[in-house]
């Protein structure tokens, strides 16, 4: 008798705990269900429509996130460099190439629950198309870092922890028409690390 009843609650424990724990890395992660990877950058194209799938809308609330609708644009993070090491604020990237067609999009540094990082008071802490340095070719290049650095720049604090990258088009066919999995995103190159 209490030999069931004992194997009856590790049987419980481990379905719950395992329930829990899968539940919690599949909100959690940031390649999960309904996310669409371009190189560095995931996108969840269906986060904000009606029709959105559990772990989506699971993900949403977790964060507080105000997801934007299909016909409002779309959010791309990057938790990673082009090498696969993970972004840190320590450390300085460069952000080259160009974006998919979009009426306007930022681009600013955030903390792992995404919430933007704004060094030290700054009135802007993100970076916008309308006012970005491009090449003849439209392309164009940012160093994200803590230190000053020519052209575009993308401060963020010093410190140390994990960093995420967020570029959101706003009014873009690449969440309708176009497929996410086709479109060309600029790539994030680690440049340094400081101490």
């Amino acid at each position: 008798m209490i030999r069931t009843v004992l194997l009856t609650l590790a049987m419980l424990v481990i379905a719950i705990g395992g329930g829990a724990g899968s539940v919690w890395y599949a909100v959690s992660a940031q390649e999960g269900v309904g996310a669409v990877t371009v190189g560095s950058w995931t996108a969840y194209p269906d986060m904000g429509a009606p029709d959105a799938d559990p772990y989506s809308k699971a993900r949403q609330a977790r964060l507080g996130l105000l997801p934007l609708g299909r016909a409002e644009g779309l959010a791309f993070i990057a938790t990673r460099d082009a090498a696969g090491a993970p972004l840190s604020r320590q450390c300085s990237y460069l952000i080259e190439g160009s974006t998919p067609p979009a009426r306007f999009w930022t681009l600013y540094a955030a903390d792992p629950t995404l919430r933007m990082i704004a060094p030290g008071g700054m009135r802007k802490p993100a970076l916008q198309s309308l006012s970005i340095l491009r090449n003849p070719d439209n392309s164009f290049a940012v160093a994200v870092a803590p230190q000053a650095a020519p052209g575009n720049w993308l401060r963020v604090s010093g410190g140390s922890g994990p960093m995420a990258l967020v570029l959101t088009l706003y009014d873009t066919p690449v969440a309708g028409v176009i497929g996410v999995e086709d479109v060309a995103l600029p790539k994030i190159s680690r440049t340094g690390c400081g101490g």
